[in-house]
């Protein structure tokens, strides 16, 4: 494990040190229409003149499991966009995405109903934004997914730092590992009992994560009924060990329901997220017979 990777990163560039004056940063909750609810983001529209460092830097001060800089736009107006947690920057990031695009339209700077591009490392990902009662709603549809077996050594080190086995696995739902923009290895439990009580040292699942290059979240999921899950998804970073909604690790669901047909295209489900942790929100997964899944929610603005 990479030193202090658990560790909140210490501050080594004071605000004076910036290349320009220090950027507005907006802080959002994504996939909730509550302050307190769902998966906060920090979120700085105009982020051309940062650097890396000074990215890096912000993200660790705002401290949340990510933070979205829109660093330019291109030729055909989509929005140059990119993520950091606060120890590192992370390929794509769907709440800091349902987020961004929430507060683009509450900035005036895109019309409701309307469709904005972020032009993402992982490549080009469109998001739809509407106007509902409880506020505005933005939905992503995620870059083409992929689903492979979960190595089985992988499957059983998982377990095992959770104190689970595979005689708790649900047989309907095998290990895999899911990419809709970043790999999540998913686990999915038969008994809601065990799903909720299931505790683990954030310091051994990050040296795992960082031994097999995960970037992002560990899905643990339980089916509720046929068109809803709930999920906990784990990612030790910083004084964050559980992710409260995961947008990406939702597509990449999507996706993985869809690989095994336990859905019919095109379904929709609903997963649950963030109350382990008491920011409970709530993601709605579209999933087409092919392509990209489409993953959308509220985002709210946090005073």
């Amino acid at each position: 494990m990479r030193p202090g990777m658990c560790d909140r990163p210490s501050s080594t560039i004071p605000a004076a040190a910036y290349a320009v004056d220090m950027p507005e940063i907006l802080r959002y909750a994504a996939f909730t229409t509550h302050p307190s609810g769902g998966n906060p983001a920090g979120i700085v529209l105009d982020a051309a003149a940062l650097t890396d460092a000074e990215m890096q830097h912000i993200a660790a001060e705002v401290d949340f499991a990510e933070t979205a800089f829109v660093v330019g736009h291109e030729a055909d107006g989509a929005a140059a966009i990119r993520y950091f947690s606060p120890i590192a920057e992370v390929p794509f990031c769907g709440h800091a995405t349902v987020a961004t695009a929430v507060a683009m339209v509450e900035r005036g700077l895109v019309e409701t109903p309307g469709t904005i591009t972020f032009a993402t490392p992982v490549g080009r990902v469109p998001i739809v934004v509407t106007r509902a009662d409880d506020g505005v709603r933005a939905a992503f549809t995620s870059v083409e997914p992929s689903v492979s077996d979960l190595p089985a050594p992988d499957a059983t080190e998982i377990l095992r730092l959770l104190g689970l086995s595979r005689a708790d696995l649900d047989a309907a739902l095998p290990p895999r590992i899911a990419d809709a923009g970043n790999p999540h290895p998913v686990i999915a439990i038969e008994s809601r009992d065990v799903f909720d009580a299931f505790s683990f040292d954030p310091l051994a699942v990050r040296e795992l994560m960082d031994a097999r290059g995960w970037p992002a979240t560990i899905t643990v999921a339980h089916r509720t009924a046929s068109d809803r899950f709930v999920a906990r998804n784990l990612f030790p970073v910083g004084r964050i060990t559980e992710d409260p909604a995961t947008g990406s690790a939702a597509a990449a669901f999507g996706a993985y329901l869809r690989a095994l047909g336990t859905v019919q295209p095109p379904a929709r489900i609903e997963i649950e997220q963030g109350a382990h942790v008491g920011r409970p929100g709530l993601l709605t997964v579209d999933i087409p017979a092919a392509g990209g899944i489409v993953v959308s929610g509220s985002a709210v603005k946090i005073d």
